[in-house]
């Protein structure tokens, strides 16, 4: 089991740990094939408080700024209690057939074809609802009774579905973000909510030692300062957040470590992800403190 191994080097409270097991045992966990995330989520205090939510029967509200890892805490949770995840990516015109399911044709019959929510729901799933608070508050409604003591979802028409004792709902939210909003009491109420910090430095050291294990160290550390140069921008004002992109870092550095010249990749992973030709070359500036234009990827990675 990879991510209780993560949860062990990461040192992780042993209790939390085998609440995991024990909660694995209870529930037949998904193969080991199934239960492997893409990236590990690093920070103990966050794990354990997510943990501790989910193994009590709670659902899970990861409120944060940009590039926090809620997506990736979210995943990590489903593999390390051995569920299958069901995303929902909400948005302003999701309505409850997105999330429910909807009526449909087969074999020349009309059925009802399950959504997310109800999959979740019946078969133990771990659903993560992506940036909920960009949902209507009308059309979120419907999960009320999901996620309070009731344990059900009515499907119009059709049965009443229990929830399946391994299910939980995990939300995600990004502050400040056009078009989102404030959760309405009767729905917030409804979550444990973890406000999710920002990666530290030494984490994102790791983590791109982890995801990049030829890199060589001194690069390591320049990539690492890269990130925290801009994140730090981006904080005080000088540079929007549209550019504080962690997914666009790492692909960036995939493409190098294929033979990508390092300033063409960052360009692509992270300064162009700005429209505005200053905040660019603000950006470059940044980039180019740390790594030289002379630099090529033959000498970030380690043969």
């Amino acid at each position: 089991m990879i991510v209780l191994k993560f949860l062990e080097e990461e040192q992780i409270d042993p209790q939390v740990i085998n609440g995991i097991k024990e909660f694995r045992k209870a529930y037949a966990p998904e193969t080991e094939a199934a239960e492997t995330p893409r990236y590990f989520y690093y920070g103990r205090n966050v794990w354990e408080q997510a943990a501790q939510a989910l193994l009590a029967g709670e659902n899970l509200l990861l409120a944060g700024a940009k590039a926090t890892g809620k997506n990736v805490l979210a995943e990590n949770l489903a593999a390390a209690f051995g569920r299958p995840v069901y995303n929902v990516s909400l948005h302003i015109n999701a309505d409850a057939a997105s999330m429910l399911g909807t009526d449909t044709f087969k074999n020349g019959e009309v059925t009802f074809r399950p959504g997310p929510v109800s999959e979740a729901a019946a078969g133990g799933g771990f659903c993560v609802l992506d940036e909920i608070n960009m949902a209507r508050n009308e059309a979120l409604a419907v999960l009320h009774s999901v996620l309070d003591f009731r344990r059900f979802v009515q499907i119009p028409g059709y049965k009443k579905i229990r929830i399946h004792g391994a299910t939980r709902f995990i939300a995600t939210m990004n502050y400040g973000y056009a078009g989102t909003r404030e959760l309405n009491e009767a729905l917030s109420s409804r979550f444990m909510i973890l406000i999710m910090p920002e990666i530290a430095k030494e984490d994102l050291s790791r983590l791109l030692t982890r995801e990049f294990p030829a890199m060589k160290p001194e690069y390591v550390r320049q990539f690492t300062s890269l990130f925290i140069d801009i994140r730090d921008k981006c904080r005080s004002g000088e540079l929007t957040e549209k550019v504080l992109d962690l997914r666009g870092l790492t692909g960036a550095l995939r493409m190098m470590q294929g033979g990508l010249a390092p300033c063409q990749a960052l360009d692509m992973g992270l300064t162009n992800k700005t429209p505005d030709e200053y905040e660019q070359s603000l950006v470059r500036d940044i980039i180019a403190s740390r790594i030289s234009k002379k630099t090529d990827a033959q000498a970030i990675f380690r043969p």
